[in-house]
């Protein structure tokens, strides 16, 4: 959720108190748990969701807490983190025995700022693409299949002949028989790229998801997941509400809302869900209180993450933030119960899906890192 959705009007109602500013919630099918009133069709899939309502991040600028909450890290200037997915990709590799011809790691309207695979390679970037209703670009080659042939044992020869005269690694991962090349001429010509394409999908199934490139996205990351790709991230961006919160709140749970109740009740309907982890959130959320232009601010303090799937038992609610928060305390955080980090959240999801959060991972200089310095929010896991 790109720009930070305010969890007043999505996760953390709190109806009739005055940082509500007249939001309204509902019941859900999850005893005593209310959520914001945009989302009656998540409402009934909340006894599968459970929320983390006092998050914190020690970052309020986009850029540096979109990097946080997709890595598990702060920006730091001397290396660059793997983003979750560049992650569990790097560990299940060798278990992975499904053949594949498309890339594990996806980010559908990638947004600002996408996956990224860090110190662990290029290789493990997120493939970009957009909406699943127009074709995946540039995988049709634009001459006959003879030349193309042609142009590709042109390439081998040139690179053969280059690397001869350089003989330095990085020159040398330039051959034709590269990984990355290998693995893109694969694809080209791969049944599984059906997976990306939703129009022929039928209309009926499609709409339950929302008439939106959102929607879409969450049904092609079903049929993604289905083929064996590891981590798919969908973006919505629009959340950055400095100005007219309320309406433009609503405007993007109209979009969020069919989406996220479709993805969970279609991975139901296949028999997905316990293995498919499902995590819903910006990278912040949003002042208690509006500004002069009907707008709430940045707000790292205390916001709401859902998760779904994958080991996490639903219908549970960690953490409290205060109805009656203090503008200017000088511990914000302290208007929290049950508070957690972004840290802890990436241990959380790392320790449902078996990857050990706490191992170290080497970068290309010999530094050690551990996967995440976080421990895991355990009440999420527990039966």
């Amino acid at each position: 959720m790109e720009g930070a959705p305010s969890q007043l009007e999505t996760f953390d109602p709190h109806p009739g108190k005055e940082i509500a500013h007249g939001s309204k919630a509902i019941k859900t099918r999850a005893q005593e748990i209310q959520i914001g009133s945009g989302f009656q069709h998540v409402a009934e899939q909340m006894d599968s969701i459970s929320l983390v309502r006092a998050m914190t991040s020690d970052e309020g600028d986009h850029e540096r807490a979109i990097y946080n909450i997709k890595t598990g890290y702060r920006p730091d200037p001397t290396v660059v983190h793997p983003a979750i997915g560049a992650v569990i990709c790097h560990q299940f590799l060798a278990a992975d025995t499904r053949t594949i011809d498309i890339p594990r790691h996806i980010s559908i309207l990638p947004g600002s700022f996408p996956a990224r695979g860090g110190y662990l390679g290029d290789h493990l970037d997120a493939f970009r693409i957009n909406d699943p209703l127009q074709p995946v670009p540039d995988l049709q080659a634009n001459v006959s299949d003879s030349r193309m042939k042609t142009r590709l044992q042109y390439l081998e020869a040139l690179n053969s002949n280059f690397a001869a005269g350089h003989q330095h690694p990085s020159v040398s991962n330039h051959h034709f028989g590269t990984p990355n090349l290998e693995s893109a001429l694969k694809m080209m010509s791969s049944e599984q790229l059906d997976a990306f394409d939703v129009s022929k999908v039928p209309g009926n199934e499609r709409s339950r998801f929302g008439d939106t490139p959102f929607g879409r996205g969450c049904l092609a990351a079903i049929r993604l997941i289905e083929k064996g790709v590891r981590c798919v991230e969908v973006t919505l961006p629009g959340w950055d509400t400095h100005v007219d919160n309320h309406e433009l709140q609503g405007k993007q749970i109209e979009i969020l809302d069919p989406a996220f109740a479709a993805l969970i009740a279609e991975l139901k309907a296949r028999d997905l869900l316990d293995s498919t982890l499902v995590v819903c959130g910006g990278e912040f959320g949003r002042t208690p209180w509006l500004n002069p232009l009907g707008g709430r601010d940045h707000w790292p303090h205390g916001f709401s993450i859902a998760l779904a799937g994958g080991g996490i038992k639903g219908g549970r609610v960690i953490g409290e933030t205060n109805p009656e928060p203090k503008q200017d305390a000088k511990d914000r955080c302290a208007n929290l119960k049950d508070a957690h980090s972004v840290q802890d959240l990436h241990a959380t999801l790392y320790k449902a899906l078996g990857v050990p959060f706490e191992e170290e991972l080497i970068t290309p200089i010999g530094r050690p890192l551990k996967i995440s310095e976080g421990q895991p929010i355990e009440r999420l896991l527990e039966s």
